[in-house]
């Protein structure tokens, strides 16, 4: 028996890698956040597989779920939105498992900075405007920030900054990267990446929080400022370059 954790990608239900949808078929029991994965990945659950809705459970009742099903030998597909390698809550979930002796893998997925990237139509790293991409996010009501990872220090790099759970607080993220990047840095908001009611919207730092008001966007967006959104004027890459030695 095994606990597959399986990154479900950003929202639309194609976005899942093939081993992904494969351990879900092959798992009597699938635990998933009804708020974030999309419903239709549960057509691929077995015939009468156990379908646990995790959105409203604690980390013990989860983790509870995890041990009834290794008990009965059955093996559980844990569905993360995006790829569980950021903000998935997945580190707490495998260090309970490691102390029960109960096996897992991780099958990564689409994570929604890269969603979100796609619909933008962007490339993150650009030759000669940035190579540097630096996902994160504020505190507030999740678990506080260190303090050597404010805003203020990882805006002092200039790199592309992705943020992820921030966009409620769209004016204090301004306020704080303003002074290193400038009133006219450009800067996106993505919400619901890939999924049907996707909105995206672009501006700078001095007008992406009164668009984030107007549109209402709350929450499942990222965040994402830095000069490589709007760059156009900058040196090919040396990957495909003739001068390149092959």
């Amino acid at each position: 028996m095994t606990v597959h954790f399986i990154g479900a990608g950003p929202g639309a239900a194609d976005l899942i890698t093939v081993r992904g949808r494969d351990l879900i078929a092959a798992s009597p029991v699938c635990l998933y956040a009804g708020s974030l994965v999309p419903a239709a990945l549960l057509d691929a659950c077995p015939p009468g597989a156990r379908k646990v809705d995790t959105a409203n459970l604690t980390l013990d009742e989860i983790v509870a779920e995890m041990a009834t099903a290794h008990a009965a030998g059955h093996d559980v597909a844990r569905l993360h939105s995006g790829d569980p390698s950021i903000f998935s809550a997945m580190a707490e979930q495998m260090r309970r498992l490691d102390a029960a002796g109960i096996p897992y893998d991780v099958t990564p997925g689409v994570p929604a900075f890269a969603a979100a990237a796609a619909s933008l139509g962007r490339e993150l790293t650009v030759p000669g405007v940035g190579q540097t991409v630096v996902l994160t996010r504020v505190s507030g009501q999740a678990t506080p920030m260190p303090a050597s990872e404010d805003l203020a220090t990882l805006a002092a790099s200039h790199a592309t900054l992705v943020l992820h759970l921030a966009v409620h607080r769209i004016d204090d993220i301004v306020a704080a990267l303003t002074p290193f990047y400038g009133a006219d840095c450009p800067a996106a908001v993505v919400a619901y990446a890939s999924r049907p009611d996707e909105v995206i919207l672009r501006g700078s730092l001095a007008t992406i929080a009164a668009q984030v008001a107007e549109a209402d966007v709350r929450r499942t967006a990222v965040v994402v400022v830095g000069r490589t959104l709007t760059a156009a004027d900058f040196p090919d890459s040396h990957l495909y370059s003739a001068a390149r030695t092959r």
